[in-house]
């Protein structure tokens, strides 16, 4: 390329980098100035040809900034005493175990006291020749040998004549303690034999006789073996918490360590915590606790421990980088529980909280079953029908509640609650169980509405918070004892081609209502899903039971919109998590939780147990006495086309009060208490609204008033039908 050429292109290059605004030739010393200048007043201009002074908002100084006396006020105390000495229950159960360990060791080692003995008695000859031939080599400095020997090999002359001279001094001295204790020892024994009484030589001989046996006991067959085997779960340290977070292939973990850091900052030391160990502390900036808990599995590969073992958490009162890491000594699972309280013995009170299940520490963790909805999801063969039928008993054993139970998988899993002590009670899906159920809920809404009235003619003074208290539910005169509902597979409602919308709005309106009034539904589901379980229930329910689940859309839907990216994760339990669950109620944060075991054995003598309360109190009822509910005339009509044949074709709308009364003469037996309230209530599970129909009184005046149209009757019979031509 020529000279011109070149010169040409560079021209033509900077005419087209200046088009629009004009360049300015940046000063270097007046930046560097100005960079190095005091910072100026925010509206202070700066003078022409200079660049405006950056502003400081990190000034040292900054009177909003916490002083020491603020941070100190809003620093967290750690507790003087572990959790185990200031919560009764834990210091009993703590207290127990250390009873029963001592008692173990003592009765284990007491038993075997006579063959220890003879063991140790047989073995007494051996520690003799033991003790006498050690004896003599101490005398003779035999432990010197080697180095003697070692000297006289490389012809060491003053090293052995060193090491000869020390072996002589030592025998002298050691010949001499020898001939003392020999002299003391035979002249004691002599007088011992002379002086000493019967029994005090026995002992003696006795002493010296297991003394020498201890002695000659061979190495690798001790005599006294350990009465418990101690666990083999090894301490964990910061290193291992390093290591295993170093191996979680989170990039700034990563670069953390290596660039010399740890990648971890802990807040706390490294403590037992319950059977287990526990470890405080901020992950880097940018990494949160949930992108540990999704690496579980190379989190408990890192530690070396079993899946079941290793529990990272979120602490909900702090930022999303704090991480707990809990890491016991067995897999959770495996552990042995404690025994539970109301197994054997003992009565309930659903106003106050009650042990249904143990955290991954071995502490219990209680429920209270009144002003509740609880839904219970999981994939099948995971634990969710017998931690319903768990909560069902512990229900069972407070005498005043009702039960109705439904076990529409049909198995007979809620039979020992059901026969034994079930007001109402049904296992499977045929169209008659699913009928009996709907009488039921029905009976359920009007009990519902009849306790809002009681509860609202109350005097403040006895009902000051507008809801059934255990004081008012003891009162029978009242009738606001409690009511449980306990349905297991609840998708067979829900999903029913013909009433699921009717136990829709029912158990909605349970849900929303009931639990201020005595009413408590526990709904359980394998299938978390939009249509098994209605968002109007899951959205409502203030306890949720989350076993494993397979995916983000079912662990949301029990656990709450956002619980998966919270880190709240049901996803993680294993296949062997049997009963193993995140816990969401108590107005805590949500909790892992491994419920209490109760086959049907058990579940069966507790159910006797609460039976025999309620035959004592005189509360045993419906079911459980062997009567079955009065037919329900109205569910054995289509109310839809009773509407249609009451209303002529050319009448298009009509009263409420006026079709209820026309129903009432076309079926008394069905429809002879109904009104207008009751007529709204029926026909909103089929989407019919009533609103304001313009018609004339019996004296000829115009008036507005609730009604129907009998086109929305015509499409709602349409959609339930599946036949667009009724409409």
């Amino acid at each position: 390329m020529n000279h011109d050429d070149e010169n040409e292109l560079f021209k033509r290059l900077e005419s087209e980098m200046s088009d629009g605004e004009t360049g300015t030739v940046l000063d270097f010393t007046k930046e560097r100035a100005a960079r190095a200048a005091p910072p100026t007043a925010p509206d202070a201009d700066p003078e022409e040809g200079e660049a405006p002074a950056r502003p400081m908002v990190d000034a040292p100084g900054n009177p909003q900034a916490a002083g020491f006396l603020d941070r100190m006020r809003s620093a967290k105390r750690r507790p003087l005493l572990p959790g185990w000495a200031t919560s009764k229950p834990e210091f009993v159960a703590a207290a127990g175990w250390t009873a029963g360990h001592l008692g173990h060791t003592a009765a284990y080692h007491g038993i075997r006291t006579p063959w220890y003995a003879a063991r140790l008695t047989v073995q007494a000859p051996a520690g003799a020749a033991k003790f006498v031939g050690g004896s003599l080599r101490w005398l003779a400095d035999r432990e010197g040998d080697p180095l003697r020997a070692a000297a006289a090999r490389r012809e060491d002359v003053g090293e052995y004549l060193k090491l000869s001279r020390q072996r002589d001094h030592r025998v002298r001295w050691r010949t001499l303690v020898g001939v003392v204790a020999s002299v003391i020892g035979v002249s004691s024994a002599l007088a011992m034999y002379v002086l000493a009484p019967g029994w005090l030589m026995a002992l003696s001989a006795a002493s010296v006789t297991l003394a020498l046996g201890w002695l000659g006991q061979p190495a690798d067959a001790p005599v006294i073996h350990r009465a418990v085997e101690v666990g083999k779960a090894p301490k964990l340290t910061s290193d291992i918490v390093l290591r295993a977070l170093g191996a979680l292939g989170i990039p700034a973990i990563n670069q953390a360590q290596g660039k010399g850091g740890d990648g971890f900052s802990f807040t706390a030391p490294i403590a037992r915590d319950g059977r287990g160990w526990r470890a405080e502390g901020d992950l880097p900036y940018g990494v949160t606790v949930t992108d540990v808990i999704d690496r579980r599995d190379k989190l408990a590969s890192g530690l070396r421990r079993p899946l079941g073992c290793v529990w990272p958490e979120a602490v909900g009162e702090e930022h999303t980088g704090r991480l707990v890491l809990w890491v016991g000594d067995e897999d959770m699972s495996q552990a042995k529980q404690p025994a539970w309280p109301l197994l054997k013995a003992g009565s309930v009170d659903l106003f106050k909280p009650v042990a249904f299940g143990t955290d991954p520490r071995g502490r219990w963790v209680d429920i209270t079953l009144m002003y509740i909805a609880a839904v219970i999801g999981a994939i099948p063969r995971m634990g969710k029908t017998f931690l319903l039928r768990l909560l069902l008993l512990i229900s069972s054993l407070d005498p005043r509640a009702e039960l109705h139970t439904y076990d529409l998988k049909g198995t007979g899993d809620l039979d020992p609650v059901g026969e034994r002590v079930s007001h109402r009670h049904r296992a499977g899906d045929e169209e008659e169980d699913i009928e009996y159920a709907l009488a039921d809920l029905r009976e359920l809404r009007t009990e519902l509405r009849r306790r809002t009235k009681v509860i609202r003619s109350l005097p403040r003074d006895v009902c000051p918070e507008s809801k059934v208290t255990s004081e008012l539910a003891s009162k029978r005169s009242l009738g606001l004892h409690p009511i449980v509902v306990g349905v297991d597979e609840c998708q067979v409602w829900f999903e029913h081609d013909k009433h699921g919308k009717e136990f829709e709005e029912i158990c909605t309106d349970l849900v929303k209502r009931g639990p201020a009034t005595g009413i408590v539904l526990l709904v359980a589901t394998q299938r978390p899903d939009a249509k098994a379980l209605p968002t109007g229930i899951s959205a409502n329910a203030s306890a949720r039971f989350c076993l494993k689940v397979m995916g983000q859309l079912e662990n949301d839907m029990v656990l709450g919109t956002s619980a998966y990216k919270r880190g709240v994760r049901a996803t993680m339990f294993s296949w062997a998590d049997k009963g193993i669950h995140y816990f969401v109620g108590e107005g805590a944060d949500a909790q892992i939780v491994r419920s209490v075991f109760a086959d049907a054995v058990t579940a069966d003598s507790i159910a006797l147990r609460a039976r025999k309360l309620r035959q004592d109190a005189g509360l045993l009822s419906g079911y459980a006495l062997g009567d079955e509910p009065a037919a329900d005339p109205a569910a054995s009509f289509d109310l839809l086309a009773d509407i249609l044949a009451v209303m002529p074709a050319e009448e298009a709308k009509a009263w409420n009060e006026t079709v209820a009364v026309r129903l009432a003469e076309l079926r008394p037996e069905a429809y002879g208490e109904w009104g207008g309230e009751q007529l709204t209530a029926a026909l909103k599970p089929y989407g019919v609204r009533t609103g304001q129909v313009w018609g004339t009184t019996e004296d000829g005046k115009g008036a507005n008033r609730r009604g129907i149209k009998r086109a929305d009757i015509l499409k709602a019979v349409a959609e339930r039908d599946g036949n667009s031509d009724a409409a």
